[in-house]
């Protein structure tokens, strides 16, 4: 089972539109949606309709969200990241994710199919396509 850890423009991208095409990270098989507080309430700020509050909120009924809001920054050798960004990024680690999916080019695509702390950190395309390549008869073979 892998553990997607969603960043808040997943969340907000997929609250924006009733048929927005990452909804189907909630359909995808053997899967566990994991997010932050932090995340969450970032995605909900950004939302701007009640609408789409109310598409986020029933998401949110699949996702396991942690609390901690803020954590304490730790070094991680060669992750530059600024400084909002971090609490993304440790509650993946701290959460036990085996990914982060984010759609944040600018501060996390230096960190695109890297793995930092055993989280793989992927756009939400990629990993939807990697996904669908699996699930593809005589897929590798």
């Amino acid at each position: 089972m892998y553990s997607l850890f969603l960043d808040a423009n997943v969340l907000f991208s997929s609250a924006y539109e009733p048929d927005a095409s990452l909804r189907r990270f909630w359909s995808l098989p053997d899967v566990r949606i994991l997010s932050s507080a932090y995340a969450v309430e970032e995605a909900r700020r950004n939302l701007s309709t009640v609408e789409q509050r109310a598409r986020l909120q029933e998401l949110l009924t699949d996702v396991r969200v942690s609390m901690h809001a803020f954590m304490e920054r730790r070094a991680i050798e060669g992750v530059q990241l600024p400084e909002q960004d971090w609490p993304i990024l440790l509650a993946a680690i701290d959460a036990g994710a085996t990914h982060l999916l984010t759609g944040d080019v600018r501060h996390f695509g230096n960190l695109y199919q890297e793995r930092v702390e055993g989280v793989l950190v992927l756009r939400p395309a990629a990993y939807l396509r990697s996904t669908a390549v699996d699930a593809a008869p005589n897929a590798g073979g």
